[in-house]
């Protein structure tokens, strides 16, 4: 490679071109990826009937019944093709095994009078193909959908199943019942029923099923295919060849210090904009927000270990679903919130120039309180049953992590718009429009807009629950992985320079890398999420190939961190922000050891296959959610009350911000060893005996020892969430004056 034309590729406008050729290219590869959505999609449909022409059930009834699914919010207890809550069944696997069961019984005794349980080696193998020929009989089309009548025979005693557990509850799996009604239950069946035939069914002209052969199943012999493995060893090289890459250009051209780099004088606030002042009521909501949500993820993780048993209330009154849900989404709202300060705080100190209309800070923050009340309501009183004409629009929508009802979607995302067009209109003000600048405004109006794709259409819900989920991960996966990541690089990459910390050019140039890094793996990247959920088989070679890049552009924010805190102790000054910089340093070791390794144990198509809806997934998505922007939320909160406190010459005492700091950090890395140890136990059972004996509450069982070690790291976040939520209030209303 010709070094000179490196040279000019990792210069400032080299670098900028680079972003913008990848960028463009991945967008339209995903826009591209997704008009072949309609062509690969497990269709549904018109009816399915049985063998003596009664129809079981028609598209109408799959879709009211994924209706009800989404209103009771049973994705945050159990799971579909996967995706969910870890506590109940997998609603697709547990009918899909009902029904093989079934089968294995009625061809028993139509072939030998005798059941399964009886029979002998040579005469199982023999009905073993029976009930693959059954299976294989059936296809999944558009049209009408045939069932023998040994398999319709499965279909109704599994909707009798389905409706007895739904409506009248099984206190062992923590399902108390009494809020679905029969007729809506029998439904939600239906559509259970759907998602047994995607995992079960052929895909047309191929050996395997919509599913791509998930879940394994020894009783039919469905098990990984070659591709997952093929793939998996491609990641490994491809991680391996491109970690050789970045430290190799790293050392060469980010690294070095160059002769003329200077760094800029620190950050000194001798008063603030009438705008900043009115973020101090931000600061105790995301404080008290966040302990919130770990005090309901103590309470989960208590149901989690003692499903029969109620933990302070019944669980009638706090169901393990609706809890859940709030848990997920109290966490949205604390670490949004927490970015709109940050992005708020930031606008006037780089156009030096207050907001035009400050008081537009008021509306924000009363706007925000109103969707958060109004969505934990909605949440709650849905998913209970409160709300069943209404729940679309106020209620719980059912979909894990988006759950806001219609009215506080559209809420949240005129908050965000209106964020967006108060940063943007006061930094376009900057005489310095350099790209760190650039990068937080234009990431910024991705996070606002980006939520608007899981809000289509905005008056009901999408019928097929493939493309439904399809259009979800664009919205989880590319504000995590995507547009978050480049607004925390462009704020991280600013703070760096404006505390004094790095030079300007350095950060820029480093900043651009890890732009490019991004784009090339955080979009295509979300492909890992679609391996299992009715999409086509090429989707394992995306996810498996751009996945293992997501861990890169972390590495470069850890080296970037360490050396940062480096600087800091070797010039041996007092720095006044050094409890911010904590956040931003432990947002970048919880972003590579959550995000980045945790998320590779599960991210190899041949372990995801195993791993896929265990609690392997646990520890990598709670880590990075903490890692990724929760640290980076507190870190925001706590710049703002460093600079109340400087400016209006207040005490300032680091000590139990400290605290509370290392409680939670240590607390989190602790909490990803007990998940971790239950999650390689069923995922081992998935590969000897299948998904169906992964998911039993018996596997789990086997490592209760563990979930009650969970005690110790959530004691201790708890603990640390209460200690920062009781030090932001008494940093912003109670401190005395120097």
């Amino acid at each position: 490679m010709d070094q000179s034309w490196l040279d000019k590729l990792m210069s400032k406008k080299g670098l900028y071109t680079v972003f913008w050729v990848t960028a463009i290219v991945m967008v339209v590869a995903l826009i591209g990826f997704t008009t072949l959505l309609v062509k690969e999609v497990p269709p549904i449909p018109q009816k399915v009937i049985a063998s003596n022409g009664s129809t079981l059930y028609t598209y109408d009834d799959v879709v009211a019944g994924k209706g009800y699914f989404q209103e009771f919010d049973l994705m945050d207890y159990g799971t579909m093709l996967g995706m969910g809550a870890y506590l109940g069944p997998d609603f697709t696997e547990e009918t899909m095994h009902r029904r093989i069961v079934s089968l294995y019984d009625a061809y028993s005794n139509e072939e030998f009078g005798v059941s399964a349980a009886n029979l002998t080696d040579i005469q199982r193998g023999k009905i073993k193909e029976m009930v693959k020929a059954d299976l294989d009989k059936t296809k999944l089309s558009k049209g009408t959908v045939v069932y023998s009548h040994e398999s319709s025979a499965a279909y109704y005693d599994t909707v009798e199943y389905w409706i007895n557990f739904l409506v009248n509850g099984n206190k062992k799996l923590a399902w108390s019942g009494g809020v679905i009604k029969p007729e809506e239950a029998r439904k939600i069946a239906v559509f259970f029923d759907w998602g047994q035939l995607v995992a079960s069914t052929k895909r047309e002209g191929t050996n395997r099923t919509w599913s791509n052969n998930w879940p394994s199943e020894p009783l039919i012999d469905q098990n990984v295919g070659w591709s997952s493995l093929f793939w998996s060893l491609m990641e490994v090289l491809l991680l391996w060849t491109l970690t050789i890459l970045i430290v190799y250009l790293m050392y060469e051209y980010f690294v070095k210090k160059e002769k003329d780099e200077v760094l800029e004088q620190p950050l000194v606030l001798n008063s603030l904009f009438p705008s900043q002042k009115k973020l101090f009521k931000y600061l105790p909501v995301v404080a008290l927000f966040f302990l919130l949500q770990v005090i309901l993820g103590g309470y989960i993780a208590h149901i989690y270990t003692e499903p029969a048993k109620n933990f302070i209330l019944s669980q009638s009154i706090l169901p393990f679903n609706v809890i859940r849900a709030l848990h997920v989404n109290i966490a949205i709202v604390w670490v949004t919130v927490g970015w709109l300060v940050g992005g708020m705080f930031i606008a006037p100190l780089v156009a030096k120039k207050d907001l035009r209309f400050p008081w537009l800070v008021d509306v924000l923050w009363l706007a925000l309180v109103v969707v958060a009340a109004g969505g934990i309501f909605g949440i709650y009183a849905g998913a209970t049953g409160y709300l069943r004409d209404t729940w679309f629009w106020l209620g719980n929508e059912g979909r894990e992590y988006l759950n806001l009802g219609r009215v506080w979607d559209i809420g949240l995302v005129v908050g965000l718009v209106l964020w967006f067009l108060m940063v943007f209109s006061t930094i376009r003000k900057a005489k310095e429009n350099n790209v760190m600048v650039g990068t937080i405004i234009w990431s910024a109006f991705g996070i606002a807009t980006l939520y608007m794709a899981g809000m289509a259409p905005v008056h009901k819900i999408i019928p097929n629950f493939t493309v439904d989920d399809y259009y979800r991960w664009w919205v989880v996966h590319l504000w995590v992985e995507l547009t978050f990541e480049l607004f925390a690089a462009g704020v991280l990459a600013y703070l760096a320079v404006l505390l004094g910390l790095v030079p300007r050019k350095t950060a820029e140039k480093v900043m651009l890398f890890e732009l490019v890094l991004i784009m090339v793996s955080g979009i295509l990247g979300v492909g890992h999420h679609y391996w299992w959920q009715g999409l086509d088989e090429y989707w394992v070679a995306i996810g498996g190939a751009f996945s293992a890049m997501e861990p890169v552009p972390l590495v470069i924010l850890m080296i970037e961190a360490w050396k940062q805190y480096k600087d800091i102790k070797l010039k041996g000054k007092e720095f006044a922000f050094t409890v911010p910089f904590m956040w931003l340093t432990g947002s970048a070791f919880l972003n590579w050891y959550g995000a980045g390794f945790l998320g590779m144990i599960a991210n190899l198509p041949i372990v995801n296959y195993y791993s896929h809806g265990t609690y392997l997934i646990m520890p990598h998505g709670h880590v990075a959610l903490l890692g990724a922007f929760g640290y980076i939320s507190i870190a925001f909160i706590y710049i703002v009350a460093r600079s109340k406190a400087a400016t209006e010459g207040r005490v300032w005492n680091d000590k139990y911000s400290k605290i509370g700091f290392w409680l939670v950090t240590g607390g989190i890395v602790l909490f990803s060893l007990p998940t971790l140890i239950i999650g390689f136990h069923q995922t081992e059972i998935a590969y000897k005996l299948g998904y169906h004996a992964a998911r039993a509450r018996e596997t789990v069982e086997a490592v209760k020892g563990w979930m009650w070690f969970r005690i110790l790291p959530d004691s201790m976040i708890i603990f640390g969430a209460a200690t920062i939520f009781v030090d932001i209030v008494k940093k912003t209303f109670l401190s005395k004056k120097a």
